[in-house]
């Protein structure tokens, strides 16, 4: 198996998060660090999640089986390439599921980056194309006997731990869009609307949180609360459920009674909510389930998501999209 073109499962000398935005590390003295290429891509499944068939394809321009992945296009959050990108090369839509890392190697004189979900089929079929010439739907045994990179078999690995323990309910928990000042707002906090900004997160959201497929669509009392959620909700075709319990005036006790309730519906739920209730509720779930969060360590910005996954009510998967903007 070889390990060229993909030589390293490592942080580039970058730190991204999610939505490949990135914080430039120093570099040592006379060392000059290109912006790293950003791409994403997704271990592709179907069948029963207790003995799944994955998708490895064959690209003639490399000779290469590997999984599905391509470069991220302007405009584009991460989440948005993967369900393009795999849609380009295989023909298939798809319903985004667990993020399971990213792995890093060299490209000539940068290094890319690329983010793997795993990804359910939902429809479609293949048909050769200039960058795929075939694709196989195979056993994990089966992939990791033909896949040509070593770092894909890692990727693999990661998906095989999910698929062991699936998850029943997704929630995609959305802090509110950026909102006027507080301090210039002289009215009712509740009717305190977006800025022009927080309108273009909102708008942003919708083409993110559709690659996961949500069904139904909440959220906390606040103007700026509904109006982050009115853009999913009108895509999706469906109305928006208002409900103070999801936001930060509600009793602890109850937005968990509440929230417990939407974990319970199964599928995947979007959920709107504030900058005092989002980290509550992830302490709860941290604390009661079996996925411990480092909790000094947790981000809540205005328009981030945190995807949030569930098996018997208990949390097994935390994923940070910091932002839904397009990736700078």
């Amino acid at each position: 198996m070889s390990k060229s073109p993909h030589e390293q499962d490592k942080d580039s000398e970058n730190s991204l998060d999610v939505t490949g935005r990135y914080q430039v590390i120093p570099a040592k003295p006379g060392k000059h660090i290109k912006r790293p290429t950003l791409a994403a891509g997704a271990v592709l499944w179907k069948g029963d999640v207790s003995d799944p068939r994955v998708a490895i394809i064959h690209r003639p321009c490399y000779d290469d089986w590997s999984l599905a992945k391509g470069k991220l296009d302007p405009g584009e959050s991460l989440p948005v390439t993967a369900v393009r990108e795999i849609f380009e090369e295989t023909g298939y839509t798809v319903k985004l599921g667990k993020l399971l890392g990213k792995v890093s190697y060299p490209v000539l004189d940068r290094t890319k980056i690329v983010y793997y979900w795993t990804a359910r089929v939902l429809g479609g079929h293949f048909v050769p194309n200039d960058e795929v010439d075939e694709m196989r739907w195979v056993t994990l045994d089966e992939a990791r006997d033909l896949l040509t990179y070593e770092v894909d078999t890692h990727v693999l690995e990661k998906a095989e731990k999910r698929f062991r323990l699936p998850a029943q309910s997704r929630v995609l928990l959305v802090r509110h869009a950026k909102a006027h000042d507080r301090g210039k707002w002289a009215g009712d906090d509740n009717l305190r609307p977006l800025e022009k900004k927080g309108l273009r997160q909102a708008e942003m959201l919708v083409p993110m949180l559709l690659g996961f497929r949500p069904e139904r669509v909440f959220s906390a009392e606040p103007d700026r609360c509904q109006s982050t959620a009115a853009p999913i909700a009108e895509e999706v075709g469906v109305s928006v459920t208002v409900d103070p319990l999801l936001g930060d005036s509600a009793d602890p006790d109850q937005a968990v009674a509440r929230f417990d309730e939407i974990i319970a519906m199964g599928g995947v739920s979007v959920v709107v909510s504030q900058g005092e209730r989002i980290p509550a509720l992830l302490q709860h779930y941290s604390d009661t389930g079996r996925l411990p969060l480092p909790m000094e360590e947790i981000s809540c910005k205005k328009g981030s998501v945190w995807v949030l996954s569930f098996n018997g009510g208990q949390l097994t998967g935390a994923d940070y999209l910091a932002s839904a903007l397009p990736v700078k």
